[in-house]
Order: C-alpha cells, then sequence, then structure tokens
C-alpha cells in the first residue's frame, strides 16, 4: 500500500467518527490510541480535550516544532457520515475539514519513519480542539499556552488548503445579541416595542455602517430568532454577529461603532444587550519570513506555485503572540462545510510530500 492510499484510508476512518466542536472526545481518544500504537513518547490528553505526542529529536536543547491539526468539524453528530469514493474523489461530510489534516500527522510521521530520517529538533504531533465555530479556537489557546515561547513554531495542517501558505491572521470580535420587551398581543398591545421589530431595526442600523475595501473589513448577521407567534408582540428577539478585519486596528474601530449603535437604540421598554461570544486575535509574520519562504519553497518543488494569504485559523493564535507560524494544506476540494464536501485524490501524495519537506528543514 502505498504512503497516500495509507493515508486517504485513515482519513475515512477518522471522518467516520463524530467530532462536533465542544463534543471531539471519541475522535480525540481514537488519536490518542494511535499516537500509542506508534511508540511516540509523552502522549497524553489535556482536560481540554487537545491530543499531544512526542517524536524525540537528537538534540535535546533544540526547539521543538510543533505539528497540529483540529479535530472538531461543523457537522452535529446526527449527520450522515456516508462516504462516497469516486475514482478522483472522496466525498463525505468533514472529509477535508479536517480529517485529512489530522489523518497527515500520522502521514508526516509514516513519512519520516519511512525514510530513515531522524531530525536534530523534537516533533510535537498535536490534534487540538474548538476550532470551528463558536469553539474560538479554545484548544489551540491551550496548546500555546502550554508550550510558551519555547518551541521553534507551528506548522498548521488543513485537509483543504493545499496550494495555499496561510501567514496572516484575520481578527475576528463576535456577538450574541438580544432584544427584550414586555411583548404582547399584536391587536389590543399594538403599539407596543417589539422585541423582533427593535432589532430588525437594529440590524438596518448595522449592515449601513460603511466597512474599507482595505484593509479587508467585513460584518456578517449569521442567525437571527425571536418571537413566539404571528400574532404575539415579541418579547425576545436575538441574532449573532460576525465581524472580521485584516488590520486589528480597523476591527477595534469597527467594534466601537458597533457598540456606540447597541447602546444608543436602547429606550424606555427596550432592552438590548451584547454578549461577546468570540473573539480570534490577529497576528503575522513577513511573507519574506523563513517559515514561509520554505513553505512556498516546499510547494513549488510539487510544482505548485503558492498562494500566500490570511485566513482566521488555529494560527491566530501563535501568530498574535509573535510565534511563527503557517498553515499548509494537503489537497484541493470543493463544499466545505457542506454535506457533499469532498477532498481531490491526486494532489494528496504531493501535499504531504510538501508537507514533510518543510517538516525535515525548517530548523
Amino acid at each position: 500500500m502505498t504512503l497516500s492510499s495509507q493515508l486517504l484510508d485513515l482519513t475515512m476512518q477518522i471522518q467516520q467518527i463524530p467530532a462536533p466542536t465542544f463534543h471531539e472526545g471519541p475522535r480525540g481518544e481514537f488519536v490518542r490510541d494511535l499516537f500509542i500504537r506508534e511508540n511516540l513518547k509523552d502522549v497524553s490528553m489535556d482536560p481540554l480535550g487537545n491530543v499531544y505526542a512526542r517524536l524525540p529529536g537528537q538534540q535535546k536543547k533544540a526547539q521543538a516544532l510543533v505539528v497540529s491539526a483540529h479535530l472538531d468539524t461543523v457537522f452535529p453528530s446526527s449527520i450522515n457520515l456516508q462516504i462516497k469514493r469516486e475514482a478522483e474523489r472522496i466525498h463525505g461530510p468533514g472529509i477535508g475539514d479536517n480529517s485529512l489534516g489530522v489523518a497527515a500527522l500520522f502521514g508526516v510521521l509514516w513519512s519520516l519513519r519511512g525514510n530513515k530520517i531522524e531530525l536534530p529538533y523534537d516533533i510535537w504531533f498535536v490534534a487540538n480542539v474548538g476550532e470551528e465555530g463558536l469553539g474560538d479556537l479554545c484548544g489551540m489557546r491551550g496548546v500555546v499556552e502550554r508550550f510558551g515561547q519555547g518551541v521553534m513554531g507551528y506548522l498548521v495542517l488543513e485537509g483543504l488548503a493545499y496550494g495555499h501558505v496561510y501567514h496572516r491572521a484575520i481578527g475576528v470580535r463576535r456577538y450574541r445579541i438580544a432584544a427584550k420587551t414586555r411583548g404582547g398581543h399584536s391587536w389590543s398591545d399594538y403599539g407596543q416595542p417589539s422585541a423582533v421589530h427593535e432589532l430588525a431595526s437594529l440590524v438596518t442600523q448595522l449592515t449601513s455602517i460603511r466597512l474599507p475595501c482595505e484593509p479587508r473589513t467585513t460584518m456578517n448577521i449569521g442567525t437571527i430568532q425571536g418571537g413566539t407567534g404571528i400574532n404575539v408582540v415579541a418579547a425576545e428577539a436575538k441574532c449573532e454577529l460576525d465581524l472580521r478585519s485584516e488590520d486589528p486596528h480597523t476591527l477595534a474601530a469597527l467594534v466601537r461603532q458597533v457598540e456606540e449603535v447597541i447602546v444608543n437604540i436602547n429606550r424606555a421598554g427596550v432592552k438590548i444587550t451584547a454578549e461577546v461570544i468570540g473573539e480570534r486575535p490577529a497576528g503575522d509574520i513577513a511573507a519574506d519570513h523563513p517559515f514561509v519562504k520554505l513553505a512556498v519553497d516546499c510547494m513549488t518543488e510539487q510544482g505548485v506555485s503558492a498562494i500566500l494569504t490570511t485566513g482566521s485559523t488555529d494560527a491566530n493564535i501563535p501568530l498574535s503572540q509573535n510565534i511563527p507560524a503557517v498553515v499548509m494544506g494537503i489537497s484541493t476540494g470543493g463544499g466545505a462545510h457542506t454535506a457533499d464536501e469532498y477532498i481531490d485524490i491526486e494532489p494528496v501524495e504531493r501535499g504531504l510530500e510538501a508537507v514533510v519537506q518543510f517538516v525535515k528543514r525548517v530548523g
């Protein structure tokens, strides 16, 4: 069996284990058991659910490289995880984001061992929790807190990012906004404030804020709900707001505008509150940083012109603390975060080789 075939088989095994954010336990235990089976050192699982394993290097005092991949998916445990394999693609919810990334932790290990490569520095393999949605990168926060500044940097693996090198982290602020009123009957209490109407007015004001094109800055109302019936003046309504910017100062200015609108819309009989439910810090390393240049070179050697890009990933946390980090991918694909997610089979061998070359040469 080729290395890429072995990697894909493991990817499908991992994909079959549900791992919604905050419920990654069974998948984490599966990975932990594989780390133990591979005779890695210091295998453990922390209270958050992050799984760690160390491949020892030859020099005890050399700084370690952390190679990570997130365990969680955007899908609930109830989703049908059926896989459809075609000649050129494999379909299945979460197959690329991030079952392939997690499997690639082992692909890197197998390649190093198969080629009898011993590195001067330790490699810490980490399968972390809480990357998706409201996980708010809680797993990677715990990982970075554990290692502190005592590592050379992070290589974050994403199944569907082949051809890209992420070296800049988008700042994100998320709110759950709630509107509350007395409510009442749509006829007899007509004229009383409705939480739905007040929230709709707030959304209109927020989305009227002009956002700069440069640095790229976005706003999105992702969910909205409220009320109890068509003939009821709604007493409660809520929505979730996502703010992003490439520039932390621009994001901070937008946050101030949003919070000012929220404060000013309150009046007698209407209470609007905003709870911060997510905050992903921004950060970056320069395009000419050795980590970035090496990642680009490793892809170029595989016949791919790497695209330098910005994203909101686990790399946000180390980058925000001035710790070098890049994100690399294993394959291409499509349908991410949908039931028809898929990965392309052909690039997998080259994608894994690019990552392996990075791990071999980064020190």
